[in-house]
């Protein structure tokens, strides 16, 4: 077994698209309609880690967006050129709470997404 994706509760479907997209340069695996205004997205990178885009339905739910882990590190992408995607991101407006730095498994940086939730990039040893 392995963990093929996983749940990210987004406000809306397309602005969590075109974020990944442009802050990422992640695609959209799929985008299923089901019905009621339902989809099934996945997005991914190049890594095989995937999302599965989850629209929040409820006052509990919209709530919940943005606090993945409670505001702790909830994503943890990894990239064979942290500079050269560090700077892509900036350009593209992604907000880093700190510089990159140097940690014992390798070069790290701490930003958050659209909603708040925080990330690391990293770039491993």
């Amino acid at each position: 077994m392995h963990l093929a994706y996983s749940a990210y509760l987004v406000r809306e479907y397309d602005e969590a698209i075109a974020w990944f997209d442009q802050a990422l340069g992640w695609r959209v695996i799929e985008d299923s309609d089901l019905g009621d205004g339902k989809r099934w997205v996945r997005v991914g990178g190049d890594g095989g880690g995937q999302l599965l885009l989850a629209r929040a339905t409820s006052e509990a739910q919209l709530a919940a967006v943005g606090k993945a882990a409670g505001g702790r590190v909830a994503y943890f992408v990894h990239t064979g050129d942290f500079d050269a995607d560090h700077a892509r991101m900036l350009a593209a407006g992604v907000a880093f709470a700190e510089a990159p730095r140097q940690e014992a498994y390798g070069k790290v940086a701490v930003f958050a997404d659209l909603y708040g939730n925080r990330w690391d990039l990293i770039e491993a040893r």
